[in-house]
């Protein structure tokens, strides 16, 4: 499984939000990062994208655990929104719709 978040933030805001991720607690052993992947937006400001990966039985705490990750940039980045969203392997969607 993965949850992906999308972050936008205006570009005055790029050093508060750099400042911010590196002082981010370390993921725990069930989740793995790629990303963040930065792009530069001429009509929204500046994206990011993060994947993390765990297991199927891990997605509530890993859930959780990018909620609170992302929402603690809310204080120190003006102008910052995000989506937190589960993404499924499609074996995985295939077996919720009795297909596997």
């Amino acid at each position: 499984m993965v949850i992906i978040t999308e972050n936008l933030f205006p570009p005055s805001s790029a050093k508060d939000l750099g400042k911010a991720f590196l002082d981010l607690p370390p993921l725990p052993d069930y989740i793995t990062m790629l990303g963040p992947y930065i792009l530069s937006d001429t009509d929204k400001g500046i994206r990011s994208i993060l994947i993390y990966e765990c297991e199927k039985s891990k997605l509530a705490d890993a859930l959780q655990f990018v909620a609170d990750r992302v929402t603690t940039y809310f204080d120190v980045v003006p102008g910052y929104t995000y989506s937190v969203n589960a993404w499924f392997e499609a074996s995985e969607a295939l077996k919720m719709i009795g297909l596997a």
